[in-house]
């Protein structure tokens, strides 16, 4: 199952390239972001080549991070994909926590990253419909 980084940053300038500096440093490659508001601090979520070495390189560097499971699904770039994802969800009654996306556009596919409860559950019925599941290497490699 692949690995997502929850960084926990102060809000103020210059946060964000203290991160990216300890990732440069340890030359680990970002391949997908979002950075989620709070107020006074702000969560920046990130798929990246080498979640271990970067989760480690982080802490040591004083960052409040973990890792957490996500399933990377791909779909059609296309109306309607993400109707069709979330209606399995439903049906199995498998809630999200958090998602984000972004769009392959070599393979004309887009991919959903989910935060799930249930995620060995979710893979599965997921895959029962039809939707391909990443596995980690394949994420790491986007």
């Amino acid at each position: 199952m692949a690995k997502q980084l929850n960084i926990f940053i102060d809000n103020k300038p210059g946060r964000i390239k203290s991160v990216t500096q300890v990732l440069f440093e340890n030359k680990i490659n970002i391949r997908a972001m979002t950075i989620q508001d709070r107020k006074d601090f702000g969560v920046m979520k990130m798929l990246v080549d080498k979640p271990e070495k970067a989760h480690l390189a982080l802490t040591e560097g004083g960052f409040a991070c973990a890792l957490k499971d996500i399933l990377a699904i791909i779909m059609d770039d296309k109306p309607g994909g993400l109707y069709r994802l979330t209606e399995v969800l439903l049906k199995n009654k498998i809630n999200i926590q958090d998602a984000y996306g972004f769009v392959i556009e070599s393979l004309k596919s887009a991919v959903l990253c989910l935060e799930i409860e249930a995620p060995q559950k979710a893979q599965a019925a997921i895959e029962k419909q039809g939707f391909q599941v990443l596995q980690d290497a394949q994420v790491y490699q986007i």
